[in-house]
């Protein structure tokens, strides 16, 4: 038998960065086909196509695997030679393409490692979050994270690293630099650095295992209301901890309501969103999970609300999976107003395993569904107010992200003009389609 890895896992396959799962430990149950099979099984590469085979046979959702005949795939798998790994591998993913199913995917060794870095909200490195400068191709320090080796070095915003472990970073990609400082706990990276206004100098820093935020908050005020803003960015394992962080400060420094920003966030962790939705929500349905057997798995809201302050939801097509289900469960408990434009449409789960040879899998394995059950797969939650970009004002955001959650913010702006109006017990009304320009 083989043991795997499994998570659950809510997200778009274009997504951003970082990934959140539930880790969970199963066991596969290889079917016996008859000896001549099992003998193929020898072969180190057909054994990670049956590996393969095995959890969508038993775990898929669509139990008519898209109308493939599924038993005959494996034994079609089986009866190939493979000279390398790279060749099952492409055998694998043109099989799962069979399937109709985007989110059932194959990972090699390399995507899975750096999927299973970002999963738990950790990875290992120095802390520094990096950008290129586009007049100069500069590999450039945006900040150091706190608490980490290169905060602890000093390591500055707008520092240049001009190489990373004597290699020159003057032709180097962003992944590539990133690629160069990522490395084991424990194990050392040599920066070269300049500094605006110094000479260069060196630094070696020892890796750790760094907690990625997920989320970052301010306070935003217009006259005297005092707005908690607060973006998530993923669904991570340790988002909920972090939201709760956000609330508990922002609640002690007196603000008048809440801005959550949901906006370009992929998705991540179930039991995350059922959390955050619980610091928001004091009663009433969160979501309910369908698998292939048709078992119904359903959250609610338990009473512990951190706070029952004015809430605006921003959103947008980018927005999805456990954003898409915390939005839904605030919107149809009537607790947040949701502003921006209609989500990406994402309402399936699915279950990511590591396979023996490092690689893994991930496979859809159950629907989700807002409290009003309404199916959202392809066709997203609208938002109450509808407040569009330009494309100009997108591209700014995309070449500046620190414009979210300011005054150059069309969508923000609305939101709080949104939380002005409730505390004045205005409620207004929704409307087609606003582009602000």
């Amino acid at each position: 038998m083989t043991k795997t890895s499994r998570r659950s896992l809510f997200r778009p396959l274009k997504a951003k960065k970082y990934l959140g799962m539930v880790i969970a430990t199963t066991t596969l149950i290889i079917s016996s086909t008859g000896s001549a099979v099992k003998a193929t099984l020898e072969d180190s590469p057909k054994t990670i196509v049956d590996e393969v085979w095995q959890i969508v046979h038993n775990e898929f959702v669509d139990q008519e695997f898209n109308r493939v005949n599924w038993l005959q795939k494996r034994q079609e798998l089986l009866n190939k030679n493979y000279t390398s790994n790279e060749q099952a591998y492409q055998a694998i993913r043109e099989s799962l393409k069979e399937l109709g199913d985007p989110y059932t995917r194959f990972l090699d060794p390399r995507k899975f490692e750096e999927l299973t870095s970002q999963t738990s909200g950790e990875l290992s490195g120095i802390g520094i979050r990096l950008t290129i400068q586009e007049s100069t191709s500069e590999i450039t320090v945006v900040e150091p994270l706190a608490d980490s080796p290169a905060a602890q070095a000093g390591i500055k915003p707008g520092d240049k690293i001009l190489s990373i472990n004597g290699k020159p970073t003057s032709l180097m990609s962003l992944d590539q630099a990133s690629e160069e400082i990522r490395g084991e706990v424990g194990t050392q990276v040599s920066l070269k650095i300049a500094r605006s206004g110094n000479s260069t100098f060196d630094v070696t820093l020892t890796r750790s295992q760094i907690e990625l935020p997920s989320v970052n908050y301010s306070i935003g005020k217009d006259g005297p209301t005092k707005v908690g803003y607060i973006k998530l960015d993923e669904f991570s394992s340790h988002a909920a901890e972090q939201m709760q962080e956000a609330i508990e400060d922002l609640d002690q420094q007196k603000v008048s309501g809440y801005v959550l920003d949901l906006r370009g966030n992929p998705g991540g962790l179930l039991f995350a969103s059922v959390e955050i939705a619980r610091m928001w929500l004091e009663e009433g349905a969160i979501v309910s999970t369908k698998d292939r057997k048709g078992s119904d798995q359903k959250f609610f809201a338990n009473g512990k609300a951190l706070t029952d302050l004015p809430l605006v939801i921003l959103v947008d097509r980018y927005s999805a999976s456990a954003s898409e289900i915390l939005a839904g469960a605030l919107k149809e408990n009537n607790r947040a107003t949701i502003v921006g434009t209609r989500t990406y449409g994402k309402g399936t789960v699915q279950s990511v395993h590591s396979l023996s040879d490092g690689s893994g899998l991930a496979v859809t394995i159950a629907q989700y569904y807002p409290p009003s059950g309404m199916d959202i797969n392809f066709q997203g939650i609208a938002p109450d107010i509808e407040v569009d970009l330009t494309t100009e004002q997108q591209m700014a955001f995309n070449v500046n992200p620190a414009l979210f959650g300011t005054a150059a913010d069309p969508q923000y702006l609305k939101a709080i003009q949104v939380l002005k109006n409730l505390s004045l017990g205005q409620v207004e009304q929704p409307v087609n389609s606003a582009i602000i320009r």
